[in-house]
């Protein structure tokens, strides 16, 4: 159990770490987030049918850590890319989450950070990490967020919605990567 745990969170992050290949909300993009997201989903249902990581020697359980960890971090910029790609289905281009990331600058690299504080507040025994995190990122965006200079080819909605669909994807990503560990 602990090998096909650990061979499918391996898979997993490799997907991650391919699904920055192709073209940001590419329809290839999209199948390998959604292949990763598989992977993960059937590693938490093996923790969750068998005894988690509770009788794992320690070794492995840090190889998960690791994994787990790397894999909230580079998998979820190309899940959150995906996510909004499919809420853009049918907008407009001045509607559109993908233009609104001029306006946004950063986001790969804020979510990266964001991922990462997230799993290794989790991690660590600290759930209330995520507030702090998520208030420091609020605090941070607010002046782009409601700026009245935003370029007329972009709708503030449309800036207000990448903000919010990043973060949940972001943050949801996280937290399900960091909940693999919490089985122990």
């Amino acid at each position: 159990m602990t090998a096909l745990v650990l061979s499918l969170a391996a898979v997993a992050l490799v997907l991650a770490v391919l699904a920055w290949i192709p073209k940001s909300g590419s329809t290839l993009q999209i199948v390998i987030s959604a292949a990763m997201l598989a992977c993960l989903g059937t590693v938490g249902v093996l923790l969750l049918v068998g005894d988690g990581v509770a009788d794992w020697a320690e070794r492995w359980w840090n190889v998960l850590l690791l994994v787990a960890g790397a894999l909230a971090v580079s998998g979820g910029g190309p899940l959150t890319t995906s996510v909004m790609a499919l809420a853009d289905k049918g907008s407009t281009r001045a509607q559109s989450t993908q233009k609104a990331g001029e306006v946004l600058r950063g986001g790969a690299l804020i979510g990266a950070l964001e991922r990462m504080a997230i799993y290794a507040a989790l991690v660590s025994g600290w759930p209330e990490g995520i507030a702090v995190v998520l208030a420091i990122k609020g605090l941070a965006r607010y002046p782009e967020l409601r700026s009245p200079d935003q370029p007329a080819s972009v709708t503030p909605q449309a800036v207000a919605e990448r903000f919010i669909i990043g973060t949940f994807t972001s943050v949801l990503w996280a937290v399900t990567c960091a909940g693999l560990l919490k089985s122990r």
